[in-house]
């Protein structure tokens, strides 16, 4: 797995970390992110799957209720969100390889109340797998790379890898929340 860190210690900007991936490297490293995932819930049960753990640092600056931005994410809640937004950076990512400039977000998440088993969250990270190695194969045999566009306002300009990464490095941010939910549902890790 790439190694995001010097991006989120302020030593490298996130293009300069990228810079050696390649379009024929997004396919493994998303097996890879997913098979982490996979691995980091291996031993949950259902009754990690709706725990309301407890996070100190929650902090969901998007809620849509105010009374939200402080409270815990279920397990399910973090599954279907971080694989909305890797899907979000695939299609986006297809756009820009197909030489189209992204207009806007492409994001759709499954409500994450609908999420309260285990097989479910297995369930939708296989889907999300497949969905992502899909939007690879809509890439052009000679992506156009020159086509960048900045990711959110203030953050740097990535072409189609990059975007694609950003999915993965989003997903790696919620690893330890993965990981900590499941303990504190007394399920492993």
């Amino acid at each position: 797995m790439i190694d995001f860190s010097p991006v989120e210690r302020g030593e490298a900007r996130f293009n300069e970390a990228i810079a050696a991936v390649t379009g024929a490297d997004l396919a493994a490293l998303t097996h890879e992110m997913i098979d982490e995932m996979l691995r980091r819930i291996d031993s949950a049960t259902d009754s990690a799957v709706t725990l309301l753990p407890v996070d100190p640092k929650a902090n969901d600056a998007f809620a849509v209720d105010a009374s939200e931005v402080g409270l815990a994410w279920t397990l399910g809640h973090v599954i279907v969100h971080c694989t909305a937004s890797a899907e979000e950076s695939a299609a986006l990512a297809a756009e820009q390889a197909r030489g189209v400039v992204p207009k806007g977000r492409s994001r759709y998440e499954v409500p994450w109340e609908t999420i309260t088993t285990i097989a479910q969250c297995r369930a939708r990270l296989e889907e999300s797998r497949r969905m992502r190695i899909a939007s690879l194969q809509m890439w052009p045999d000679q992506p156009h790379l020159a086509v960048v566009k900045e990711a959110w306002p203030g953050f740097e300009e990535v072409n189609a890898i990059g975007r694609f990464l950003l999915g993965l490095w989003h997903d790696s941010q919620h690893l330890g929340q993965i990981s900590e939910i499941v303990r504190q549902a007394g399920d492993g890790e």
